[in-house]
């Protein structure tokens, strides 16, 4: 009987998913904010929480983010991933300093601490890739120019996460300098070699993976993918890291193959992630730090803003790309979770987990609204433009004449 109760919540929950999709669909809206919704209405605290399912939606989750990182690593190449990260090493520098500051400052300010200080700076500056990967693939901007930036932007963060996470646990739990170091060091050691391996053995995972069956080529790239994930989380490297370097160790056309057959498990699975973060956010806990969660979203709007656009006009994009980097890098998901959990289970204060909360869904909420509004925003702006240049230009301001000289 319980068997039958998970499938009843499971069908309901995703046929409720169908049903706002294609509310979302006709309306022109990305479904995320929807899909959040949802989990708050059916999560701790909800209209109607789920009692027998939330093993499956916490698998499901994860499998969703790690989906959606795979087919953003089908986009490029691993010369090209190298190439970008040279190109924006400095600004994923000023990423980090940019969004980290306003966490660190609010939390010195309430006097959290220095702990804490470090936890919400992480939970401000980290952007979330698994929804921003969905909205460029919602809004069909993968083939812009912009996107090599902000995606670089993105690995850069993931790949800080790597080294961030196991500092501030070691910080968390008091540990000696020789113990974080030790974790640290493990830690980067993994991402060389994952990188590595998808730069120099990238033409063997081909024909690994490569099939005439679309069935082999599906089961053998969906198990490498959730394996290598897997190995690098528990080497505490993202597994949405492993995850992107197996999808850029794939090219040629085994690359569009797979995109082709992964892309409606990613759907899925994306939907039950977005899903999952509404679940374990309870509506009641998030009132009392409404107000400075909106003062922390609006700063992280204004500087992920920042951080794109000077990102792209470094590269030569013009205005509108610039806009796009930006706006693309809004979204706040996955990491800025697992970090304030980590704080949570610490103790360091109790207002952090319901902040990071707060503030994430604000974000998660806003960010693809915001997206979705840019190119409309954009064209009107343009067409706005375009009138007032033939007006000014029909009515110029006349010159000056020349006195005529007179008649001799």
């Amino acid at each position: 009987m319980h068997g039958a109760a998970g499938l009843i919540e499971i069908g309901g929950v995703l046929l409720v998913l169908g049903v706002l999709a294609a509310l979302a669909l006709r309306v022109g809206i990305s479904p995320i904010p929807l899909y959040l919704l949802v989990g708050l209405a059916f999560g701790h605290g909800g209209i109607l929480p789920l009692s027998t399912s939330e093993e499956f939606t916490s698998t499901g989750a994860e499998i969703g983010v790690v989906l959606l990182l795979f087919t953003l690593g089908l986009e490029y190449t691993a010369a090209e991933l190298v190439g970008t990260l040279r190109t924006n090493a400095v600004g994923g520098v000023v990423d980090l300093v940019l969004n980290a500051a306003p966490g660190v400052a609010v939390a010195l300010l309430l006097g959290w601490g220095p702990a804490a200080a470090v936890a919400l700076g992480g939970v401000t500056y980290v952007s979330s890739s698994g929804i921003t990967a969905k909205v460029l693939s919602d809004l069909q901007w993968l083939g812009n120019r912009e996107v090599p930036v902000v995606l670089s932007l993105l690995v850069f963060e993931d790949l800080t996460m790597a080294v961030y996470l196991p500092i501030l646990t070691a910080l968390l739990a008091g540990v000696g300098l020789v113990a974080g170091a030790t974790t640290l060091a493990i830690g980067v050691a993994a991402i060389a070699v994952i990188l590595l391996l998808a730069l120099r053995f990238g033409r063997y995972v081909d024909r690994f993976i490569a099939s005439p069956s679309d069935e082999v080529v599906l089961l053998k790239a969906l198990g490498l993918t959730v394996l290598v994930a897997g190995l690098a989380q528990s080497l505490q490297v993202s597994a949405a890291v492993g995850a992107f370097l197996v999808g850029i160790a794939l090219s040629g056309p085994l690359a569009h193959q797979a995109r082709a057959l992964v892309t409606p498990l990613r759907d899925v699975f994306a939907a039950v992630f977005f899903v999952f973060f509404g679940l374990n956010t309870d509506p009641s806990a998030l009132p009392p730090v409404l107000g400075i969660a909106f003062a922390l979203a609006a700063a992280g709007i204004l500087t992920k803003l920042a951080t794109g656009w000077w990102a792209a006009r470094r590269v030569g994009i013009g205005p509108r790309g610039r806009a796009r980097a930006g706006v693309s890098l809004i979204p706040r998901g996955e990491f800025n979770i697992v970090i304030a959990g980590l704080a949570v289970a610490a103790g360091i204060h109790r207002d952090i987990g319901p902040l990071a909360a707060a503030y994430v869904l604000i974000l998660a909420v806003l960010g693809p609204l915001a997206a979705r509004a840019l190119e409309p925003l954009a064209d009107l702006l343009a067409r706005r433009r375009s009138v007032a240049e033939p007006e000014s230009a029909a009515d110029p301001t006349p010159s000056p004449t020349p006195e005529a000289s007179p008649a001799s």
